[in-house]
């Protein structure tokens, strides 16, 4: 959203990379094939992308957020209750903002390039979008800066946020114990990531799967998971990646007939397309067991 954001998420560039590096590792010594060259390369690649656009958005975009700023309800001081406080309502912010993005189609043509994979891996935290400031996820950060915490609070707790969250794009690592009762893990991520039917749309928390809990979206690992989307993609171009939802969306809102029917087309759920790919064959399950499974 800001340079800021750029800069924490670049700065850290070195450890997600030496973390992608040591699980290809230790992944190929254990003959398991999670990691291809095509698949790593559409990650970084769109990772790339991303960060360009948003470097190109990111001075209005601050600029909005200084304006809400200068009407906020209070001045919050720099404290460590204050920081808790952002960890916190920054993080809800995110549940809503992920769920939104699953549950509104105009949301959901940008957020799926994150899920068009059909591995899972720690490089597919870096499979992300370029056009997110066009489906509008900055209009959640918003409440946060009215409320009174300052735009580079808000930039650098998200970006930490998104941190957080590579590290829980694995299989490597099983269950955690209690602090699956708190905390978004590996286990509930895969859950996430999943197309299974008892999967899909479940489990959008960032760093505190509580909220998935509070608001009954939390569903437990219980079988293996199958990666990516219903209707596979099968393709390694990021264009496509990128812009093959925004093309559906644009044909089916189209051939909608009233104002009604294309505006469903363009804002209600995903599963309302009119024009939804036929179903193509899934991963082979054998590549899709978690880790923690085998």
């Amino acid at each position: 959203m800001s340079q800021s954001s750029n800069f924490i998420l670049l700065g850290l560039a070195p450890v997600f990379l030496g973390c992608i590096a040591l699980e290809a590792w230790y992944l190929r010594r254990r003959a398991i094939r999670s990691y291809s060259w095509a698949d790593v390369g559409s990650n970084a690649t769109l990772a790339l992308m991303q960060q360009a656009g948003s470097l190109l958005v990111a001075a209005p975009l601050l600029l909005l957020m200084q304006r809400v700023h200068a009407h906020r309800l209070f001045d919050l001081p720099p404290a460590w209750p204050t920081l808790a406080l952002l960890v916190v309502t920054q993080d809800l912010a995110y549940y809503w903002q992920h769920r939104a993005s699953h549950r509104i189609r105009w949301m959901w043509a940008s957020h799926v390039t994150h899920h068009s994979s059909s591995r899972l891996n720690l490089s597919t935290a870096f499979r992300q979008s370029l056009t997110y400031p066009v489906s509008g996820v900055w209009l959640f950060s918003l409440p946060l800066v009215w409320i009174g915490f300052t735009p580079t609070q808000v930039v650098a707790m998200g970006a930490l946020n998104l941190a957080y969250q590579f590290f829980v794009h694995t299989e490597v690592v099983g269950h955690l114990g209690w602090l699956e009762a708190v905390m978004n893990t590996p286990s509930h991520h895969r859950v996430h990531h999943a197309s299974n039917d008892g999967y899909l749309d479940r489990n959008y928390a960032g760093i505190f799967i509580v909220w998935d809990r509070l608001f009954g979206t939390f569903t437990p690992e219980r079988e293996r998971c199958v990666y990516g989307l219903v209707h596979p993609l099968h393709s390694h171009n990021p264009l496509w990646l990128t812009f093959h939802e925004w093309i559906a969306m644009g044909r089916d809102a189209g051939h909608a007939r009233g104002v009604r029917s294309r505006l469903l087309q363009l804002f209600g759920p995903p599963e309302r397309a009119l024009g939804s790919a036929a179903p193509t064959d899934a991963p082979a399950a054998a590549e899709q067991t978690p880790l923690s499974a085998r």
